[in-house]
């Protein structure tokens, strides 16, 4: 018996394709069941980046919108803040994974976990989200980038800044495990690991490997 196709949505909540396209890039190669697919969506109209509370909050209905007007199997925010994972779980039978909440549980089951953000307006809202879950005793520190989003798409200059923030993670706040905490840094996870020696999760892979276990079982709430 042929086994039906269960689709991953992953929307980019912000308008650049090119971040969508980073996302993507860093998923290639990810295990899956065979009959798991992944669909990346962009958000128009929304900001170019999202560096603020106010961005967030911008995002979080019309991401819903999107979701409720893309039928999939399940959904993925894919941004750290996770903008607007309450409303979607409230409103979507369906799981419903942000990337920030399913990046800090894997770390937590590794160790310490440092978090590299873009910037330090970012840190705040970081720890809301650690406390909300619970896992404040997990975190290690979380130190800025200080770079642009889009400057995330330079490879080199990323990856320079990445090694040194997270160097400076693992030897001054003893973390034992990296979040790279945003979605466009993943393509270079394993550059990093390589480098650093630690493990570092990328939290686009961390939530659709989620998502892809709670297609696996039978998924019946919203506690993803």
């Amino acid at each position: 018996m042929e086994e039906v196709l269960k689709t991953i949505l992953i929307l980019n909540p912000n308008s650049s394709v090119a971040v969508t396209e980073q996302m993507e890039n860093g998923c290639a190669g990810i295990s899956l069941p065979p009959n798991h697919r992944l669909s990346f969506n962009t958000l128009a109209g929304a900001p170019a980046g999202i560096a603020t509370q106010r961005d967030v909050e911008t995002v979080a209905i019309p991401a819903c919108d999107h979701f409720l007007a893309h039928p999939a199997s399940a959904y993925v925010i894919g941004c750290f803040s996770d903008p607007g994972i309450i409303l979607c779980r409230e409103e979507i039978s369906e799981p419903v994974v942000g990337i920030g909440e399913a990046a800090y549980r894997e770390a937590s089951q590794i160790g310490r976990f440092g978090v590299v953000s873009i910037g330090s307006g970012s840190i705040s809202r970081h720890a809301r989200a650690i406390d909300a879950l619970g896992l404040r005793y997990c975190l290690a520190g979380d130190r800025p980038l200080d770079l642009a989003v889009l400057e995330l798409l330079e490879p080199e200059k990323a990856i320079a800044r990445i090694i040194e923030v997270g160097r400076s993670l693992i030897d001054l706040d003893g973390a034992q495990v990296l979040i790279l905490g945003c979605a466009t840094m993943g393509v270079y996870r394993r550059r990093i690991e390589s480098a650093l020696a630690v493990p570092v999760i990328d939290p686009v892979r961390a939530a659709v490997l989620r998502a892809s276990t709670l297609l696996s079982v039978d998924y019946g709430g919203h506690c993803a």
